[in-house]
């Protein structure tokens, strides 16, 4: 990645719909944004922030109704549609359904900015096209009908799309949309190597929280009047990531990075143990809602024992002693109770 280089700029950019000036229905204002080459970019907010419409207007799929885009210092407006589309492809989350098209038939037309709509691939088109296709994992669904496949596997022929359009910039619109959670961090992976590989700049939209902390190199959170951007650590130390959940039933615990619903404390209750099965026991004790405690003489006491095989869960009530050989059992003595 060259550190230095922005290859976009956004300035005092208005987002919206309908026409330029007073007719539009700005969506959001005052954006300023860079992306640098090589970076992968998450964008991320709550539904209806205009997070689609940000990335529509950067793929000139929307006209911006106010301010300045510029890639590669040239304002968007002035590549012509093929420049551009050598320059910025886009995935979007629309389905696609179309009679007699076979899914190489649709990856191929990512090569359209070098053949025209009319001209046929040639071989190296094809080279390129079948490698898009391995990269996204469909090699044995490549000459299926596009409506005889799942949507998941339809969003991967669109991404191997875009990759046979070989872009400097790919924007997406929730990738990962349709697809299962080993596909979404395979999707993801793929593209954190175009960005360490192949010096292209990823600019994708998301829901998946905990993807996007763990695989972004820099994430712009758009908040009710601002977009904030940095690294996924600097939104978690500084709390931005917190305006996710503002009056909401989430909370974000920063020292684990998990995201966990708020739960109402049903009791206290002492648990001893150690390793991975005291862990995964005290994720399922807060589950329930049990505020976990150090403090000797409570009522409820879970002992677990590792040195067992299989490890067993003692659970101690006012002297009685339940023994179980799983979480799942030990949490049904535990819901009696509750």
């Amino acid at each position: 990645m060259n550190s230095s280089e922005n290859i976009l700029s956004i300035e005092n950019l208005i987002i919206g719909y309908g026409s330029a000036g007073s007719k539009g229905k700005p969506v959001f204002s005052d954006i300023k944004l860079k992306a640098k080459k090589g970076e992968n970019i998450a964008v991320i907010g709550r539904n209806g922030i205009g997070k689609s419409t940000l990335l529509r207007t950067i793929s000139r799929l929307q006209k911006p109704l106010k301010g300045n885009i510029r890639i590669k210092d040239k304002d968007i407006s002035h590549y012509t549609k093929q420049e551009f589309a050598r320059i910025v492809s886009f995935v979007s989350t629309e389905i696609i359904r179309i009679s007699n098209f076979r899914l190489i038939d649709l990856v191929a037309l990512g090569r359209f900015p070098y053949t025209g709509w009319i001209g046929k691939p040639g071989r190296d088109d094809y080279d390129i096209i079948n490698e898009s296709i391995s990269q996204v994992g469909i090699d044995d669904l490549k000459y299926k009908l596009v409506n005889e496949v799942s949507d998941g596997e339809r969003q991967r022929a669109m991404i191997a799309r875009a990759l046979a359009q070989d872009t400097e910039i790919i924007i997406l619109d929730e990738p990962t949309a349709f697809l299962d959670m080993p596909s979404k961090y395979e999707i993801i992976r793929l593209l954190n190597e175009l960005t360490v590989n192949r010096n292209k700049t990823i600019i994708f939209s998301s829901h998946d929280l905990n993807i996007t902390l763990q695989e972004a190199d820099k994430i712009w959170l758009m908040e009710a009047d601002e977009i904030v951007e940095g690294a996924p650590e600097d939104m978690i130390l500084n709390r931005n990531i917190y305006n996710l959940f503002d009056n909401s039933n989430m909370s974000f615990n920063i020292e684990s990075g998990d995201f966990r619903l708020n739960r109402n404390i049903t009791g206290k209750i002492m648990l001893n143990g150690k390793g991975i099965a005291e862990y995964w026991t005290r994720r399922a004790l807060e589950r329930l809602g049990f505020e976990i405690s150090d403090e000797t003489g409570q009522e409820l006491f879970v002992q677990v024992d590792d040195n067992k095989k299989p490890t067993e869960w003692i659970l101690m009530k006012k002297g009685n002693k339940i023994k179980t050989n799983s979480i799942y059992n030990l949490t049904l003595h535990l819901r009696d109770i509750i």
